[in-house]
């Protein structure tokens, strides 16, 4: 399997966003078509279909990649199957639509992929979680040289995992900027203006993460190095720290995450 062309079926703000990574990247455009009816231009040099019969006769693709929203496999999914048929292999960014359901929906593909990125592929620093289904080792070798230039790909070996690591990594985006605004707000409380918190906000976070990244040691020995005893930084440690509030909270967080993963997939069973 290669990937020399690729049809991505709805473009949305993943999809946009992770072809803009692929451009980005130095992928040509003549790489990439999209099948969007709602979508007003594609990028300079990418074909953009709105007629998935017009499209079949015409993508030239290998692979298509799946971007519209779950609940609409059901109504979208059999006017695909021209699109998706022998030699072709589908891949899926649907949020809990397991590897059976996409064989029950395109059988006559070549191979499934299920993709978790986030929408920092635009910017080529998403993990990208991988899970496949009728790949041979060369396959598996272009899929993760395609994806791995969105930021790290990594491929999962057990679909029982698939939704935590979606809820850690594909939706975890979302919770870290709620806790930026949250950061900011909480400042705003105590008396900051709201511009000069979010902009303290925001940079303490993308220097902070940047060097957690970078760093040899774990984010949690950095923050035991920033909290030295007794000092400001630790007083407020303490109010995390206290019965695992900050693990707790988080911990319902990815849990109420992964069921939906789970509530999803059963919805299109």
């Amino acid at each position: 399997m290669s990937i020399d062309k690729l049809l991505i079926i709805g473009c949305g703000n993943m999809g946009g966003a992770m072809l803009a990574g692929w451009l980005a990247a130095g992928v040509s455009p003549d790489r990439f078509a999209i099948l969007d009816p709602a979508m007003e231009a594609a990028p300079e040099g990418v074909a953009l279909y709105r007629d998935a019969s017009v499209a079949e006769a015409e993508a030239g693709h290998d692979a298509v990649m799946l971007g519209f929203k779950p609940q609409q496999l059901g109504k979208l999914g059999p006017g695909f199957q021209g699109l998706t048929g022998e030699g072709v292999t589908v891949f899926s960014l649907l949020a809990g639509l397991t590897l059976a359901q996409l064989k029950s929906a395109f059988p006559n593909a070549a191979a499934h992929v299920r993709v978790m990125p986030n929408l920092a592929s635009r910017i080529n620093k998403s993990p990208i979680i991988l899970l496949e289904s009728g790949l041979d080792d060369g396959g598996r070798d272009a899929a993760m040289v395609h994806f791995d230039l969105l930021g790290s790909a990594i491929w999962l070996e057990d679909e029982g995992k698939f939704d935590l690591v979606t809820a850690l990594a594909g939706s975890g985006p979302g919770f870290v900027y709620r806790f930026i605004d949250a950061l900011a707000e909480a400042a705003v409380g105590l008396g900051l203006e709201p511009e000069q918190a979010t902009q303290l906000a925001l940079a303490t976070v993308d220097g902070s993460s940047s060097l957690a990244a970078g760093a040899d040691i774990s984010p949690g020995d950095l923050a035991d190095r920033v909290a030295s005893p007794g000092g400001m930084t630790r007083e407020g440690m303490n109010v995390l720290d206290a019965d695992k509030a900050l693990v707790n909270l988080l911990t319902a967080t990815l849990k109420a995450t992964a069921d939906r993963g789970a509530e999803l997939s059963a919805g299109n069973s």
